[in-house]
């Protein structure tokens, strides 16, 4: 107890109880309990996280929308993606796969 003491007399006595309990409240709301500045810092970031990834899953939608809208309406390009993506052939021909 006496380096509480010694501690308390050496770096607090020159300060008012009133701003000691202050600083002291301030610290306890900062650094302790849910809302505390680390905890809304990593809540923040988090949602800034889940956004952008909202955003490329947006992008990626229309995309996806825009490919498929191309794929209802142009036969040639069908035939080009099931060729590609699925390697489908015709009767007489020889699908050759080169892995890089």
């Amino acid at each position: 107890m006496s380096r509480l003491t010694d501690f308390y007399k050496k770096y607090l006595a020159g300060l008012n109880k009133y701003w000691l309990v202050t600083i002291l409240f301030f610290l306890f709301t900062l650094l302790v309990g849910d809302s505390s500045l680390y905890n809304r810092y990593a809540y923040d970031e988090k949602i800034r996280s889940l956004e952008n990834e909202i955003q490329r899953y947006k992008r990626e939608i229309e995309q996806n929308r825009k490919k498929l809208q191309e794929l209802q309406t142009d036969k040639i390009g069908l035939e080009q993606f099931a060729r590609e993506e699925y390697f489908m052939k015709e009767e007489d021909e020889d699908v050759f796969i080169i892995e890089e």
